[in-house]
């Protein structure tokens, strides 16, 4: 082991200043921990502060990882944040890198270490305090063939080097590639966030696309009928989508494991083959790193997650925990009730908080009120964000919600080149709690996810966001900002001016009979875009524009039990619920989301 290595873990502590002059070990950096260690050493100019981390590498863009492999950000040295040369002429961090941490005493406040550079060695470094930023690993689950040379996970540099080595390399020794055209084919394992960015940069390389994704759809923090947005998106620009489909078995090509072509066949769960692959990129999900940690006595979930109280803090005395390993409060929900969310902006903040926490000496700590998974991607041109909790979260928690769909503009609609935002926002159908929003469109989506983020973490309602003051230019913004016409939207249902059939509703409806569906759009909309729904279902189905509503209502049945409006986006259908609902003694609801919304998602239903 390095001599360096070996003085600075020898073993130091001085009990006489318990926040002055303290030891704080730190294992783990990236996020949480370099956060904890930089904040730290702002505090405290007397503190001494060692960072273990394993690997060589201490701070990096991890989030950048994707763009980097397919060639968006060219410079390598950008991928690291900090090094260990910089922490420590800045903040005076003794750094150690390639670094495991093998047990940890919480008994003595003892951490034992190996250098991953020399086997076998080992050393020991006591601490006053301990933060535990070990974050998570990919998720391998034990498929024949996962251990194939040309399988790649993305956790560190080091795999996003050896994913750009293996590109670079490969068309010299793929042997297939003419027999399924020109084009090196890749297969991505999950249609996460993660995974989805690695499609559309193998894609921008030049390469051909699957991926596969066991849940039936992508994207599983977005409600079904957003992901087909960015499904659709996907199949549109080449990508092989296969979904409800696991995988089975990774294959040598032609069952020949000794040959010289190390493309690998995928077979799947329905027995399908897909074409040979040059590289599979596994992105089936993540687990907390944190088997030394439960070792020590140290309190997980039966998932692994680290549990920490409102302060950060573990079950064991100067011991905190932050980032991917942890388990948060759920400040949607409250009660108690906690979830793992792994970002990057939540651990920052958490190893921030603990630094505070460490040499506030027990005075004014500050509490980590929870987390509210406020994420984003961006694949090809659409961006998906969403925060708080979907339809399936909810269901699970056996919570009350109803939701609203609104497809505005991302800016004033005169000012040429606004786009359409795809929004979707879930509340309590009493009290008008935002429990989530999601949006998928290609401009303008991240900030009305944001303003919606920061409305949840105020305690503000539905009715709140219609009064939101937002800014607004036309080229950048509207009168009424999508946030308020979803808040309005929203307002609308909890007041009772206008009620709502869901879309995955409608074809049950439509099979009973009393029931007439009315499309107020125009006939050219109809002719050009296609029916709501086919005739032959016992519905009568009548399309009556918007503008002719009035003049032409005798035409809907005396005897009609039930209408169930739509339109394009749902604006006229709810000003066409209006006037019916104020001349029609039969039942009248809003389809939410409309054409836009059912169109896309009627025959995943």
């Amino acid at each position: 082991m390095k001599e360096t290595f070996v003085k600075a873990l020898h073993s130091w502590r001085n009990e006489a200043e318990p926040k002055s002059g303290i030891k704080l070990v730190i294992i783990g950096g990236v996020a949480g921990g370099a956060s904890a260690a930089a904040r730290a050493r702002r505090l405290d100019e007397t503190a001494e502060i060692v960072l273990l981390q394993s690997g060589p590498d201490v701070s990096f863009a991890s989030c950048g990882m994707p763009y980097y492999i397919g060639g968006e950000i060219t410079d390598r040295n950008q991928m690291a944040v900090q090094t260990p040369e910089s922490l420590r002429k800045r903040f005076n961090i003794d750094v150690h890198v390639n670094t495991r941490v093998t047990k940890i005493d919480t008994d003595n406040k003892i951490v034992t270490a190996t250098d991953e550079t020399h086997p076998g060695s080992q050393a020991t470094i006591y601490y006053d305090q301990l933060i535990l930023a070990v974050g998570s690993e990919p998720l391998k689950p034990p498929i024949p063939g996962i251990s194939r040379k040309g399988l790649f996970a993305l956790r560190n540099l080091q795999d996003m080097d050896a994913i750009v080595g293996w590109l670079n390399d490969m068309p010299n020794k793929c042997t297939t590639c003419s027999e399924y055209g020109t084009k090196m084919h890749a297969v991505v394992a999950g249609a996460g966030f993660v995974g989805l960015e690695m499609v559309e940069q193998l894609m921008r390389r030049g390469l051909e696309v699957t991926v596969v994704e066991m849940l039936p759809q992508v994207l599983g923090p977005l409600d079904i009928e957003m992901a087909a947005i960015i499904e659709d998106d996907l199949k549109a620009k080449g990508v092989n989508v296969v979904t409800g489909d696991g995988i089975q078995e990774f294959l040598p090509i032609n069952g020949n494991e000794h040959g010289d072509d190390p493309s690998t066949v995928v077979k799947l769960r329905s027995g399908k083959l897909l074409p040979p692959a040059q590289i599979v990129i596994l992105g089936m999900g993540v687990r907390p790193d944190t088997k030394v940690v439960a070792e020590a006595g140290i309190e997980c979930t039966p998932r692994g997650h680290i549990v920490v109280n409102d302060y950060l803090q573990t079950n064991k005395e100067s011991v905190w925990a932050a980032g991917d390993a942890i388990e948060v409060l759920n400040p949607i929900v409250g009660n108690g009730d906690k979830w793992a969310v792994p970002l990057a902006g939540p651990a920052n903040r958490q190893g921030r908080m603990i630094a505070d926490n460490i040499f506030r000496d027990g005075q004014n700590m500050r509490r980590f009120k929870g987390t509210y998974a406020a994420s984003v991607v961006r694949v090809f041109e659409l961006i998906g964000a969403c925060v708080g909790m979907n339809e399936k979260m909810l269901s699970a928690k056996g919570l009350p919600f109803a939701s609203i769909h609104v497809h505005p503009g991302s800016h004033a609609g005169y000012f040429p080149g606004a786009k359409s935002i795809n929004f979707k926002l879930l509340f309590h159908p009493n009290t008008g709690q935002i429990w989530g929003a999601q949006a998928v469109g290609e401009e303008g989506v991240e900030k009305r996810i944001d303003v919606i983020s920061t409305a949840m973490q105020g305690n503000l309602t539905v009715e709140d966001l219609g009064d939101l003051e937002l800014c607004y230019a036309p080229p950048v913004g509207s009168a009424k900002d999508p946030v308020n016409i979803a808040g309005m939207a929203a307002t609308n249902v909890l007041q009772g001016l206008v009620e709502q059939v869901d879309w995955k509703d409608l074809k049950r409806a439509a099979s009973q009979p009393g029931v007439v569906i009315l499309d107020v759009r125009n006939p050219g909309e109809i002719e050009k875009n296609g029916p709501l729904i086919e005739e032959g279902c016992n519905a009568k189905i009548i399309n009556i524009p918007l503008d002719n509503l009035r003049a032409r209502v005798r035409e809907i049945p005396a005897d009609t039990e039930r209408i169930i409006v739509s339109c394009a986006s749902g604006q006229r259908a709810y000003y066409a619920c209006r006037i019916l609902m104020q001349s029609q003694s039969a039942k009248v609801e809003n389809l939410s989301g409309a054409f836009k919304t059912f169109s896309r998602v009627s025959e995943r239903v």
